[in-house]
């Protein structure tokens, strides 16, 4: 057995279909990214793209949301000569064992995923003769192609967030499925990961900041645009002088989530003092700003150059191929679809 093939491997999905933000940056992807830099670990990012179609098809969206996301990863030091980072549309493999998957899954386990129960009750409340109506077998078959993403790399741990490991526990009953038909162990069956010390930002309007909500940060907006966005902020209606709680605010959260420790105390006293607001948003905008300037630059200068960026997903895509082809031909002779001779 190889060094590589003894790593704990990681795999993690990026969605392409928005603007990466402030709260994805700190939920998600600074964790992933220290995370692509432990040799102990064989980690496996990849861009969601086949899974944006489920949502959008506005071609131009998805086209340049995986741009922005790629750059976005690259920029904030994404080491991919360690991690694997591969856009999910260049590996054929992976819808090719949707297939093979779909073929051992139950249809009464897809009944039972949150995505479709939830279309299906938005239908009945809507007074809805078909229950169906506007749900795509892509949305019914999602988790499908969520194991298979998984199971394609054999991964142990799949970091989620608490509404996605249904699918992992789907990912596992699928595999265990296979396994028990075509009589071998020919996959991993994958752990959900939930750190519960992710940090979930509040948004520009204090709810949780989300593309849904539109009240986001944008990562990588210029200095101006920035500035302003800090400044809309919503915050409560103290005087400067008057204390302030900061386990409340929106503010003090984003402050602390990029500050150091001894930075967020000062701050923490600042607030107790009654620091003004203005002077609060002042603070964060200079925190955020200082620490985002050259990522910033990096990823304006990727954004010029996506002959760059192919090029490391293509390469990324090849690493990826080497697995999959191989492990795609074992399972094709399990199913009966190997070649001849």
């Amino acid at each position: 057995m190889s060094a590589a093939s003894e790593k704990t491997r990681v795999l993690t999905g990026i969605t392409t279909t928005g603007t990466p933000h402030l709260g994805n940056y700190v939920g998600a992807i600074k964790p992933a990214i220290a995370a692509s830099q432990d040799p102990n670990v064989q980690s496996y990012y990849f861009l969601a793209d086949l899974h944006a179609l489920i949502k959008c098809q506005d071609p131009r969206r998805v086209q340049d949301s995986r741009l922005e996301i790629a750059a976005t990863w690259l920029a904030l030091g994404l080491d991919t000569d360690n991690a694997i980072f591969y856009r999910q549309s260049d590996v054929p493999e992976i819808p090719e064992l949707t297939w093979l998957l779909s073929c051992v899954c139950a249809k009464g386990l897809m009944n039972r995923a949150h995505a479709y129960k939830a279309a299906v009750a938005e239908n009945e409340a809507a007074g809805n003769q078909d229950p169906d109506k506007g749900i795509t077998m892509g949305l019914f078959g999602y988790p499908v192609l969520m194991a298979a993403d998984i199971l394609m790399f054999n991964a142990n741990k799949v970091p989620v967030g608490r509404d996605q490991i249904q699918h992992i526990e789907m990912a596992r009953d699928i595999a265990g499925r296979f396994n028990h038909l075509y009589k071998g162990q020919y996959f991993t069956l994958p752990d959900a990961v939930v750190d519960e010390r992710v940090e979930v930002l509040g948004g520009l309007d204090g709810r949780k900041m989300s593309k849904s909500y539109n009240n986001t940060i944008p990562l990588f907006v210029s200095e101006k645009k920035l500035q302003k966005l800090v400044r809309k902020i919503k915050t409560n209606s103290l005087e400067p002088g008057e204390p302030k709680d900061p386990s409340t605010c929106t503010l003090f959260q984003i402050y602390s989530a990029f500050a150091t420790a001894d930075e967020t105390e000062a701050m923490r006293n600042e607030y107790a003092n009654g620091i003004g607001w203005g002077e609060a948003k002042n603070r964060v905008f200079e925190l955020l700003n200082e620490q985002l300037r050259e990522p910033r630059e990096r990823y304006q200068a990727l954004m010029e150059d996506p002959g760059h960026i192919e090029q490391v997903l293509i390469k990324g895509a090849e690493r990826a191929r080497a697995e999959a082809a191989p492990f795609m031909d074992r399972l094709r002779q399990a199913a009966g679809l190997g070649r001849f001779v």
